[in-house]
Parts: C-alpha cells; structure tokens; sequence
C-alpha cells in the first residue's frame, strides 16, 4: 500500500533535520555537550589553551587542535567562542505526552524566535522545574551556538520539544489535564491568583514574541488570559524575564 503524500513529506522532514548539525561554542557549552551521552558530536575544534581549560574526557569525538589565530569553525562574526567549538547534532528529547505526563509545569513559546530569549528562557525553565519549553517547528529559535551560549549548559538538560503545531501542542497538553495560560498584558486577572485558582493541577504558561504577543488562535487556545502586575502604567518585561517572574510566581503557588 502507497503511503500518503503527507505521511512521506514528515519522513522526509525527520531525515533532513537528523542529518542537520551546527556548532556550539564557548567553553561552557562545549564541555556540558561532551558530558552530554545524548548529544551526537561529530567534531571538536580547539586551541591547546581551550582544551586544557577544558579538562574533560573527549571520548571518541575528533580532536582538532586550531590556531588561535585562524579558528576554522564558520561561526557568526563576534561569536565569542573561547577557543573551542563543537559540530553536534540536535537533541532528541521524545514525543510531548512521555515528557510532560509527570511534569507539573510546563512553557510554551509563540513565534519567539531570538535565540538569546529561548536561551535564557531555557535556562528558567531548568532553574523552576519545568518539564519542557514547548515551541512550534517554524517560527521559533532553532538549536544554535548563541542559544546555547545564552542557556549556559541548559540546553542539554532542559527538554525543548518544537512541535508541528503549537494549538495542536496546547489541546494535546489539556487532555493530560493541564491548565493553558497565557500571559497577556490587557488581562484582567493576574497570574498568582489565577495559579491559586487551579492549585492541584499541572499548568502550562503560553508566552508570545514581543511587540505581538500571542496569536489569535493561541489566545483561543488558552483556558485563560493572565496578566503579571506592574507598579505602574508604563513599560513591560523581557519575554524571557517574563517567563522567569512567571515561573517563580507559578512554583510559589504550587509549592504554598
């Protein structure tokens, strides 16, 4: 039996994103990536002072000891790589339902697409416990060296699942019994209380990019829009500080 355009377009998909790589640089995110047995690496470049300052076992990934001077890894200009970069494989982390069924909280990311945010993001999400940080295929920060830089060793550690559709994610996460809220400056109610208000179950907060926030179908999505105070009518937060107040303010409720 022929199987189905679309069956044969998500194979396709999962071959070409396996066989992609990038690089992680900096010292910090090269040396969690060695101690990582889930992470595939295919080739380690660093200078003598990096690999002393490294100290970790390589195992059996390919050691090139590189010129300060002419570090031949094609990074971005300005990366600061510290003398040592890593060629990697993305993680595979599992589907959604194995990840979060035990979990109490999880983060979910509408078009965030700066890897400095997810980074940090990531990092917050490690830091309170979440059992992942969901993001959409598309229109998201992939796996990069400035990601991971910014998640300072969180990224293999943290699961950081991309799914194909962040709404099909969301209904998904409340048939487990999640609560979905999504953080909306205009909301009337505020996160703690709303946290309060369903104390016993398992929640996921939905944070959008900044300027647009979260989409219509996401806001839909939601079984409530919530709103972390401020002291004044003017400014707003960071998205990644935002998720890491939201974070706090959830454990706290969960925890009390």
């Amino acid at each position: 039996m022929k199987k189905p355009k679309w069956v044969i377009e998500k194979e396709r998909g999962r071959r070409a994103a396996a066989a992609e790589t990038f690089w992680l640089f900096g010292l910090h995110a090269v040396r969690d990536a060695l101690a990582n047995p889930e992470r595939n690496k295919l080739r380690l470049v660093v200078t003598k002072n990096a690999l002393n300052r490294l100290d970790v076992d390589t195992g059996e990934v390919p050691v090139e000891v590189a010129d300060p001077r002419k570090f031949p890894v094609p990074l971005d200009p300005g990366s600061v790589h510290q003398g040592a970069a890593i060629e990697v494989r993305a993680l595979d982390w599992g589907p959604l339902d194995a990840i979060c069924s035990q979990g109490q909280l999880v983060v979910m990311l509408d078009r965030v697409t700066d890897p400095h945010n997810v980074g940090a993001i990531l990092r917050s999400a490690e830091v309170f416990g979440a059992a992942a940080v969901i993001a959409p295929q598309r229109h998201s920060a992939p796996e990069t060296g400035a990601l991971a830089k910014t998640a300072s060793g969180a990224l293999e550690r943290q699961p950081y699942l991309r799914v194909g559709n962040l709404a099909n994610a969301m209904e998904q996460l409340r048939g487990m019994g999640y609560v979905l809220l999504g953080l909306d400056g205009t909301a009337e109610q505020d996160l703690a209380s709303a946290a309060s208000a369903h104390a016993g179950r398992p929640v996921a907060l939905v944070l959008g990019a900044e300027g647009p926030g979260l989409r219509e179908k996401t806001c839909e999505t939601c079984d409530q829009l919530v709103k972390i105070p401020f002291a004044g009518d003017f400014g707003s937060l960071n998205v990644s500080n935002a998720a890491a107040v939201a974070l706090y303010a959830v454990k706290r409720q969960m925890e009390s």
